[in-house]
């Protein structure tokens, strides 16, 4: 027992960033939702960004997330727009998650797919 608390004393903690990402907002199936044409995960904080960092035209790129942890942030509202989700990062294959801290509407519809 004791070489157990040892090691879980030596082992290094994973740490788990929060990121903020932009995309479109879907819902894959009955309560599955993804941020789909997602950009790369930027380190961020997990507050809800101000207004004056929002940005004008909505990027867009070729990642996606599951969205975990949503059960606060009535998602059916901001389904199939343009929106910047904030989270702590769960890196996975096939598909990494985001543990939602806020969700923002940047504008309501999505952009075209990134190339």
């Amino acid at each position: 027992m004791l070489a157990a608390a040892l090691f879980l004393q030596s082992s290094p903690a994973q740490k788990v960033d929060i990121v903020s990402v932009t995309g479109c907002l879907k819902e894959a199936a009955p309560n599955d939702w993804r941020v789909v044409n997602a950009t790369d995960p930027l380190p961020s904080n997990a507050n809800t960004p101000p207004a004056k960092d929002l940005p004008a035209t909505p990027p867009s790129g070729r990642n996606e997330f599951r969205l975990i942890g949503v059960n606060e942030f009535n998602l059916p509202q901001h389904k199939d727009h343009a929106v910047i989700v904030k989270g702590l990062y769960i890196k996975a294959a096939p598909l990494s998650r985001l543990n939602v801290t806020s969700v923002t509407t940047i504008a309501p519809s999505c952009p075209a797919a990134g190339k």
